[in-house]
């Protein structure tokens, strides 16, 4: 991922963005060509895994073995950014539009699992970190266990040996300060998408 310093994230930011993102792309290179699939992940406490499953029929995974190169990509926040928002502009018309965003990459090895005690395992720590705060709180033992093992058969584990992580944060720093505060709050009164972006703005 290019990078200039000004926009780039050390390594707990970076691994920020990929637990706020809570799911990413994942990207392989198969006989067939590039093939990518959408999940959601869980990140070890030391960082240096990341767990997941896809399902069976996804073909995603039959083209891959144990040892091959995994590209996890993850976006946290994303927003277009027009040019009108510059009052900048009314002195120095040369602007374009660009986005805004924050993002991370993670490169790895993944290993397929098909142990039902490690999918199992796999299952709840998802379910718990991404219930967690929830009121009431879903547990996988809250299903029947003859359900729960009928899923647990419906899907494959991966797990991705972490080799490293970059992320960056693009997000107006390269603006004087009067065009980043005007892009925030323009930003700050759009979609769902925009004020997240508005948030981190006002954070970076």
């Amino acid at each position: 991922m290019y990078t200039l310093v000004k926009f780039a994230l050390d390594d707990d930011d970076a691994w920020r963005v990929v637990n706020d993102a809570g799911a990413g792309m994942l990207v392989v290179m198969t006989p067939g060509g590039l093939a990518s699939v959408f999940v959601p992940v869980v990140t070890s406490d030391d960082r240096c895994t990341l767990r997941s499953h896809v399902a069976r029929v996804n073909p995603w995974w039959t083209s891959i073995t144990d040892g091959d190169d995994v590209l996890g990509l993850f976006v946290a926040a994303s927003a277009y950014v027009s040019p009108s928002y510059y009052p900048s502009r009314l002195e120095n018309p040369g602007v374009v539009p660009t986005w805004n965003y924050v993002a991370a990459e993670v490169r790895g090895r993944v290993t397929l699992h098909d142990d039902p005690q490690w999918k199992l395992a796999q299952v709840k720590s998802q379910t718990g970190r991404f219930e967690a705060g929830r009121d009431p709180q879903w547990r996988v033992e809250d299903a029947p266990a003859e359900f729960i093992d009928k899923q647990l058969s419906a899907i494959v584990g991966l797990e991705i040996e972490v080799l490293s992580i970059e992320g960056k944060a693009k997000l107006s720093q390269n603006r004087p300060d009067v065009d980043h505060d005007s892009v925030r709050r323009h930003l700050g009164e759009g979609s769902l998408g925009e004020r997240n972006t508005a948030q981190r703005m006002a954070n970076d």
